[in-house]
């Protein structure tokens, strides 16, 4: 599993972003959609990415929130990849395909493969996101989407590991399972979980 893909979400502070980041992470997630506790505005965004190598993704999270809006904030902070969890169609993706940036759908709905909507990655989440309440993968309706998709919900240092050799998932995505409290990561989960998930 060494080389799992591995994002961390929801990171609001220059620590969080830093310790993701050396502790090996592929990507790391910024919240703009509205009404969560971990969301950020675009200039704080901003002087977060800009920690961040070239080699790691950053990603805006966002519901249902028009294209303009998407576009705007994504540029203001300067993150790379756009990460959608609404109810938007294939054509809102064809109108941010050509911003030339990493796009990433995120859905609990069952996807027979990632791409469908042409999105470059997929994100099988729980029904209710950032919630830190885990969807059952292990039941035998499961059925893991073809291509790149990532496992997310409910996922922690503790269960990762499992998780990951019961779904064959290429990659996790981990926000509320690495916090110590609810929208407060903890350095020492951040680091656990990277570890645990490349172990």
């Amino acid at each position: 599993m060494t080389d799992v893909f591995i994002k961390i979400c929801g990171l609001r502070t220059a620590r969080d972003v830093d310790t993701a980041v050396e502790a090996g992470a592929d990507a790391v997630g910024f919240v703009f959609a509205p009404g969560s506790p971990r969301t950020v505005d675009a200039a704080g965004a901003r002087s977060l990415a800009a920690r961040v190598p070239a080699g790691v993704l950053t990603v805006g999270v966002f519901r249902g929130q028009s294209v303009e809006e998407v576009r705007r904030l994504t540029r203001e902070s300067g993150v790379r990849s756009v990460q959608l969890h609404g109810d938007e169609g294939p054509e809102y993706y064809e109108e941010l395909r050509a911003e030339g940036r990493t796009l990433i759908r995120a859905t609990a709905a069952a996807v027979a493969a990632a791409g469908e909507y042409g999105e470059d990655l997929l994100l099988l989440d729980a029904p209710d996101p950032g919630s830190g309440k885990p969807w059952n993968w292990g039941s035998a309706e499961f059925t893991a989407p073809e291509g790149r998709w990532l496992l997310a919900g409910g996922l922690t240092p503790d269960t990762v590991r499992e998780a990951l050799r019961t779904t064959g998932a290429w990659g996790v995505d981990v926000s509320s399972g690495v916090e110590r409290e609810r929208g407060v990561k903890s350095p020492e989960l951040i680091r656990a979980f990277i570890e645990a998930a490349r172990g």
